[in-house]
């Protein structure tokens, strides 16, 4: 089994669950980075929150790294890119702390307007101040939402119930679906004028770092507040505390920093301005979630499994029709790859039926899984088969094939003269194998397999079994296909390896042309 080293407080129940299986789990919090690098070679899997630097230093470190799990959502502290070009994925919880930064971005919004923060220090320092610490009512103002993901429409959500107006500004949201949520779309400079209230909930990225300045703060009205649970440098901090001493803005609540920890701000000392030590995530119930999805998510990726919250896998995230479908491509690109030998330099997969109708990226990921698994002793993964590919000069190409009356759903492989095919079958989604080389088969594939082309002649298929019977060699499956007139092709599924002797012996049997073998 492997270890996994964990270097942030993580819910104990995903851990526990993870030491379980048998998992070696390393808990080692508040590594410096030098003590990171010299901790994590050895370690296949590296469980962190938003304090650990994954840098580019410490991913060269990690020679046995296979995934990268970050219990929440933003991503900023890894170095996303290297961790891509070094075959390791990188997994997040992204929807573990969705309602509780939603409602910790409501009690920030609720603080703002009406001052609690600074009245209740006030009164705890004998101080009565109800005129200096005035509020505003939520009803009929305007809050602006700037990026409607999962937390900014639970926001729209929440804020619907105290009357207020929505308007937002996403370029990835369409008009309709804004319509759907009761939201008006707006570019951002106008957004920021007809607000009473802006709340960002963006990723911050080269494009949203410094997104809110003084530049655009200066088109908004006196009043506006500003309230920022996302990440902390969309906000440029600076820039916003001149606006309020400048009285440009009226206020902000912010619970994440440019930096952090951090203690110290020209932020902190002006009495409009509501802050936290980055709570968005800070609940029992976040934290639980967190714990249990990254653990499993972690355990999916060091099974080799499809993992859903992977963010650096170039795929859609598979859903519950193409799922069922990945383990046969796989399997399909273990066998191709016996099939065809050498490696082509042209792969092309042709999907077929109703999950043609879907992103099938994530398909051709596990065909490339299932191919280069079969000749390599390091692990293959989603995130580096493709550059397994590239590396041996593989070209992968999504194909159009033409449609087949015979299946409702089809994956066919194709490559260097060969090609194979596969469905699932039945109420069971049972995998077969349909054709190889163009002869068509019905066999629910097993590791090995052994294709066999004969003469087409009355007691070939009983020296085959007699064959493999005095080799104490079981048949669980097998299919006959005639090619022409005068030859077929026999698809056997044993229930155990075929001996190399055995093999030898089929092929200098009477009758037999060649005897070829399929292993996954």
């Amino acid at each position: 089994m492997a270890r996994i080293l964990v270097t942030e407080e993580i819910a104990e129940g995903g851990l526990d669950r993870l030491r379980a299986i048998g998992h070696d789990v390393d808990v080692q919090v508040g590594l410096s980075p030098d003590e990171l690098v010299s901790t994590i070679p050895g370690a296949s899997a590296l469980i962190i929150r938003s304090a650990t630097q994954v840098t580019d230093e410490v991913l060269a470190a990690a020679t046995d790294l296979m995934v990268v799990g970050r219990a929440g959502i933003g991503l900023d502290n890894v170095d996303v890119p290297s961790a891509t070009a070094r075959g390791v994925m990188v997994v997040n919880a992204p929807q573990s702390n969705i309602v509780s930064a939603a409602e910790h971005t409501m009690a920030l919004l609720l603080a703002s307007a009406r001052n609690v923060p600074q009245a209740h220090a006030a009164l705890v320092e004998g101080r009565w101040e109800r005129s200096k610490w005035e509020g505003v009512e939520l009803v009929d103002k305007t809050l602006g939402v700037v990026g409607l993901g999962r937390i900014g429409k639970l926001v729209a959500d929440r804020a619907k119930g105290f009357g207020m107006r929505l308007v937002a500004y996403d370029p990835f949201v369409s008009e309709d679906r804004a319509r759907q949520m009761g939201v008006e779309l707006l570019e951002l400079d106008q957004l920021v004028a007809e607000s009473d209230f802006l709340t960002v909930h963006l990723p911050k990225t080269p494009e949203t770092l410094g997104l809110i300045n003084r530049d655009l703060l200066v088109k908004a009205k006196p009043s506006l507040r500003i309230i920022n649970v996302a990440r902390g440098g969309i906000v440029d901090e600076a820039d916003l505390a001149e606006c309020l001493n400048d009285g440009i803005v009226a206020g902000a609540a912010l619970d994440v920093f440019s930096t952090e920890p951090m203690t110290e701000s020209p932020l902190f000392s002006i009495p409009s301005v509501v802050v936290t030590p980055h709570l968005g995530a800070s609940t029992r119930e976040a934290q639980d979630k967190a714990g249990d999805t990254i653990a499993t998510m972690v355990e999916l990726a060091l099974a080799g499994d499809f993992v859903p919250f992977a963010v650096n896998v170039n795929a859609a995230e598979a859903n519950e029709t193409i799922r069922p479908y990945l383990p046969l491509a796989e399997r399909l690109g273990s066998l191709f790859q016996s099939l065809v030998g050498a490696t082509p330099d042209v792969l092309e997969v042709c999907v077929e039926g109703e999950i043609a109708g879907y992103d099938t990226r994530i398909l051709e990921l596990a065909v490339l899984k299932g191919y280069f698994g079969s000749i390599t002793s390091d692990p293959v993964t989603y995130v580096n088969a493709p550059q397994l590919a590239k590396d041996r000069g593989l070209e992968v190409r999504e194909v159009n094939c033409a449609t087949s009356a015979d299946y409702v759903n089809l994956l066919t492989i194709q490559g260097g003269g060969h090609k194979i095919s596969g469905t699932l079958s039945g109420p069971k989604a049972e995998q077969r194998v349909v054709n190889i080389d163009d002869v068509p088969f019905d066999v629910p594939p097993v590791d090995n397999m052994v294709v066999i082309t004969n003469d087409d002649r009355p007691g070939v298929i009983g020296t085959v079994g007699t064959l493999l019977g005095s080799a104490e060699v079981n048949i669980a499956d097998m299919d006959v296909s005639r090619t022409d007139d005068s030859t077929a092709v026999m698809l056997i599924a044993p229930t155990k390896t075929v001996p190399a002797e055995v093999l030898d012996d089929l092929r200098q049997a009477p009758g037999i042309i060649s005897v070829i073998t399929l292993s996954t």
